[in-house]
């Protein structure tokens, strides 16, 4: 079936990052945060983990964010709850300094633009763990922003996260199109190599900055760089 859209994950595919780094630099900047507010590092971050870990599990009955809230606060007790004004002033005016954790690369622009001359639909399927303030302030590190993209997913506006199989079958249907008309571009084997497989979808997987977990044969995905999946986007 013809590709009528390209999607793409953020982190590690249109945006140069090591994983392990940028998460050092990022939950450390919000660690230092909170606690400069009078709130317990460690717990704080106890509470985090687990509402992502929920966000990972959701089931579609609820917003990733709604998730998230009702186990985070499940940590605290009501007259103590962290405010999310907090959180919001954090990621105005503290996480950009992400910034410095990330490279730099003018070919995830390219790619995108690319993309816009074939006429295709492109959209950023980035794991929706992040409220859109963060991935908007992520995208622009590499020149992009949220009109470059039909759809960009966050969490509050998914209901899945993944590598959930309905995270991908969500997207594809959000844009109109069966998951076989997609073509999802990322560097991770296990959140995005597999599941967008299991739902039809045809896949690049991005090597530059390659996550592989469980050390699988990636001969199997259709791989390359940037010069080779901007190459496969001007052949489509």
């Amino acid at each position: 079936m013809a590709i009528k859209a390209v999607l793409f994950d953020l982190d590690g595919t249109l945006r140069p990052m090591d994983q392990d780094k940028f998460l050092k630099g990022y939950f450390g900047l919000l660690t230092e945060t909170v606690v400069a507010h009078g709130y317990e590092g460690k717990k704080f971050m106890k509470a985090l983990l687990a509402g992502t870990d929920a966000m990972v599990a959701n089931d579609g009955k609820a917003t990733n964010e709604a998730v998230f809230w009702q186990v985070f606060h499940s940590f605290y007790d009501p007259d103590e709850w962290p405010d999310i004004a907090l959180f919001n002033r954090f990621y105005m005016d503290v996480f950009p300094k992400t910034r410095a954790f990330c490279g730099e690369d003018p070919r995830p622009r390219l790619i995108v633009d690319a993309v816009h001359e074939k006429e295709l639909c492109c959209a950023l399927a980035t794991a929706p763990a992040f409220p859109a303030i963060a991935t908007e302030t992520r995208m622009g590190y590499v020149g992009l922003r949220p009109a470059d993209f039909a759809l960009v997913t966050s969490y509050e506006n998914c209901t899945f996260c993944k590598p959930n199989p309905d995270y991908y079958r969500d997207v594809a249907a959000r844009l109109g199109l069966a998951p076989e008309e997609c073509l999802m571009v990322g560097n991770d084997v296990t959140d995005d190599m597999i599941p967008a497989t299991e739902v039809g979808m045809q896949v690049f997987l991005l090597t530059d900055f390659l996550i592989n977990k469980i050390d699988a044969d990636i001969s199997q995905y259709p791989h390359g760089n940037y010069d080779d999946l901007l190459a496969l986007v001007r052949s489509l």
